[in-house]
């Protein structure tokens, strides 16, 4: 079955960055997204990347820092993550749907960023 495995989190310093990865099995989906929600917030939207990569989409609080992008030969979405900010503090999800708007159909189960003043 559809299986997210996101990677790559941990604690860094503000300024520094860090790449996330999402490892997606058992389909290939029109939309994939990242995700992020911080402690007693709700969940937000971060960046969405089409099926090819032609196409991307970023919140304005990450515009111009973050960059999302694809490689379809191993199904694996990818959020590089530049200047963090101690308010970029979240649990990062990866997303996936199957058409090219609406909800999404899968999620994985996460990954914690935490940065540092």
């Amino acid at each position: 079955q559809v299986q997210l495995v996101e990677s790559g989190g941990g604690l860094v310093q503000a300024g520094g960055s860090l790449r996330l990865s999402c490892a997606v099995s058992g389909g290939t989906f029109s939309t994939y997204g990242w995700f992020r929600q911080a402690p007693g917030k709700e969940r937000e939207f971060a960046a969405r990347i089409n099926w090819d990569g032609s196409i991307t989409y970023y919140a304005d609080s990450v515009k111009g820092r973050f960059t999302i992008s694809r490689e379809k030969a191993k199904n694996t979405v990818f959020l590089q993550m530049n200047s963090l900010k101690p308010e970029d503090t979240a649990v990062y999800y990866c997303a996936v749907r199957r058409l090219i708007a609406g909800e999404y159909d899968y999620w994985g189960q996460g990954t914690q960023v935490t940065v540092s003043s």
